[in-house]
């Protein structure tokens, strides 16, 4: 599981991160900009958000990340405790709203529900364009043909999925498929997307696996001739 603590403090957030090191890996970033990038791109399971930061506030890259489609749980942890800031925290797309100084116990609990959350929000056999991918017998479905994928092809192609039009980074498909495989490297990560593209072509798929260069891969629509 990973998490993203978009926090300017850095003591606080290296804090935040040692509470959490024994179920979650942690991504520190300190500025509103970065974050706005990451947390879209970098399949993140929850993400906990500071509201006042450098390059951009914590309402603003909230309501843009979720514009976008991006609907990674948000705690957002700030010291603003009053009654409106809540309110607008909430209605911008936070998930959970905690105010500084904070429980540790707290933190930790919120976060495993958030985690939890998520996993009930993601549907057993995602589906995009003609193409739905059954999580009973690993296999990708298409209008009028079906192939079996194997254990890394369907965990790769369910990641792509369930972030669909999202750029997903070979590093964080390495980290949620091969775990801590010390002999895993990014070129695994291209042969498995090859695997996955025949697979879409054999299916005569309309949506297509898009690389996206030094940054990593998306699944999206197929342009037509006309486009």
């Amino acid at each position: 599981m990973r998490i993203l603590i978009i926090e300017d403090n850095r003591r606080l957030a290296e804090s935040i991160r040692d509470i959490l090191k024994h179920g979650y890996d942690c991504d520190i970033c300190e500025d509103g900009c970065q974050g706005a990038a990451m947390l879209p791109a970098g399949g993140y399971d929850a993400a906990i958000l500071d509201l006042m930061l450098p390059g951009k506030d914590g309402i603003t890259l909230l309501k843009e990340v979720r514009q976008k489609g991006c609907f990674v749980p948000v705690l957002i942890l700030t010291a603003k405790s009053e009654l409106e800031d809540r309110v607008l925290g909430l209605e911008s797309g936070a998930d959970y709203y905690l105010t500084k100084p904070f429980d540790m116990q707290e933190l930790t609990a919120v976060v495993k529900t958030l985690v939890r959350r998520r996993g009930e929000m993601i549907p057993e056999n995602p589906s995009y364009g003609n193409i739905t991918l059954s999580q009973a017998d690993y296999t990708l479905r298409g209008p009028r043909k079906q192939i079996p994928l194997g254990k890394k092809e369907y965990d790769i192609m369910r990641i792509l999925m369930v972030n669909r039009e999202q750029v997903v980074s070979k590093e964080t498909l390495l980290l949620k498929v091969w775990g801590n495989d010390a002999d895993a490297v990014e070129n695994n990560v291209e042969v498995y997307i090859s695997f996955l593209r025949k697979k879409l072509e054999f299916l005569q798929a309309d949506i297509e696996i898009v690389t996206s260069r030094r940054l990593g891969y998306r699944i999206g629509k197929k342009k037509t001739q006309e486009e």
